[in-house]
């Protein structure tokens, strides 16, 4: 992460809200039609929405990656959508964010602040406004995740348990229940979401769900013999999506590794004190959204500063599947694109560790 990313980034948080009420000034001066309707209300949550925007845009530049700018926009594309915002509200509302920072940035930070725009538009043309199923039919187990989703969405929690414990009474591998099941039916939870098919209550309900129902596969999970190596796993201060790093340790756990999960939202101190007692053969960390990124660089720094900085240390979450290279440039020893590729790197780098 360069130096002049860095300026970039931090000199948009520095004027966050600025930059946020002059972007909703520009866009309903230049759309009065389609804003006026909602009020002072509703321009209070331009303004808010905005500095969403300004905010993963910095997070993107901090990180040096274009990539996680663009992919952001595309979300918001189906987002908005799913809200039945016009087409042509989000390319005014980047086009505006741009002509706010060529007016607000000093001049050496302008051309780089632009790309970044520039890469958001680019993406949002060739982008869909609708996302296709998670779950799809050929996929193995898929019958019993369309199955355990409906059941969620009905709010049927019960059934939901129910068909799960059926399953593995009958053989189903737990794994495959986490990474067929769990998983797509997770992902499926968020996509109705984001395109306003579901509430937020209904999502929160759904994931929690999962979660209790986890848990009751415990009793398989903790069977396994022990293999001496040792997990501390974790989200990032802020990171409130904690089902993920959660299915990752539960992994773990099946491997034969003694687990520490701390779960969502951990103080960066307490962390690397827990890696410390713990004495970590591996630290896992878990950010689902791009704003955390910077959070998952500090906590790896912190980590390497302290007396346990030689703990190997994995990185997951969707920012680091959008950008391959991002593990790399927050400091991490490797990235994974699920739990059973997590167990598989993380038993690679602690044996060549001990060689």
């Amino acid at each position: 992460m360069g130096e002049l990313d860095k300026k970039v980034s931090q000199a948009i948080r520095n004027q966050l809200q600025m930059l946020s009420e002059a972007v909703v000034r520009r866009q309903y001066e230049l759309q009065p039609e389609i804003w006026q309707p909602y009020g002072d209300a509703g321009r209070e949550k331009s303004v808010r929405d905005v500095g969403y925007h300004l905010s993963y845009l910095a997070e993107a530049i901090a990180a040096s990656d274009p990539a996680l700018f663009a992919d952001y926009v595309t979300w918001v594309k189906v987002l908005f959508a799913g809200l039945r915002f016009p087409d042509q509200v989000l390319p005014t509302t980047l086009q505006c964010i741009g002509d706010a920072l060529q007016e607000v940035l000093p001049e050496e930070l302008r051309a780089m602040a632009g790309e970044y725009v520039k890469a958001g538009l680019g993406q949002l043309a060739q982008a869909p406004s609708v996302l296709p199923t998670f779950i799809s039919q050929d996929a193995p187990w898929a019958d019993l995740a369309t199955e355990y989703l409906n059941a969620l969405l009905r709010g049927e929690r019960h059934v939901a348990s129910r068909l799960i414990l059926e399953a593995v009474d009958r053989g189903a591998p737990i794994k495959d229940l986490y990474l067929h099941v769990f998983q797509p039916s997770q992902h499926e939870i968020g996509r109705l979401w984001q395109m306003n098919q579901i509430s937020v209550a209904r999502e929160h309900y759904c994931t929690a769900a999962t979660q209790l129902i986890m848990s009751q596969l415990y009793p398989y999970i903790f069977a396994t013999e022990r293999i001496c190596r040792r997990l501390v796993a974790t989200c990032v201060g802020g990171e409130l999506h904690e089902i993920g790093i959660r299915m990752v340790a539960d992994f773990f756990e099946m491997a034969g590794w003694d687990t520490y999960y701390l779960g969502a939202n951990t103080p960066t101190e307490s962390v690397v004190r827990t890696v410390a007692e713990r004495e970590a053969d591996v630290l896992g960390v878990s950010a689902t959204i791009t704003f955390h990124v910077s959070a998952v660089a500090d906590l790896i720094a912190s980590v390497r500063a302290s007396e346990a900085g030689d703990v190997k240390i994995l990185v997951g979450g969707y920012p680091f599947n959008v950008a391959p290279d991002l593990w790399r440039r927050v400091g991490a020893d490797g990235c994974a694109h699920d739990a059973q590729e997590a167990v598989e790197l993380a038993n690679r780098l602690v044996a060549n560790g001990a060689q």
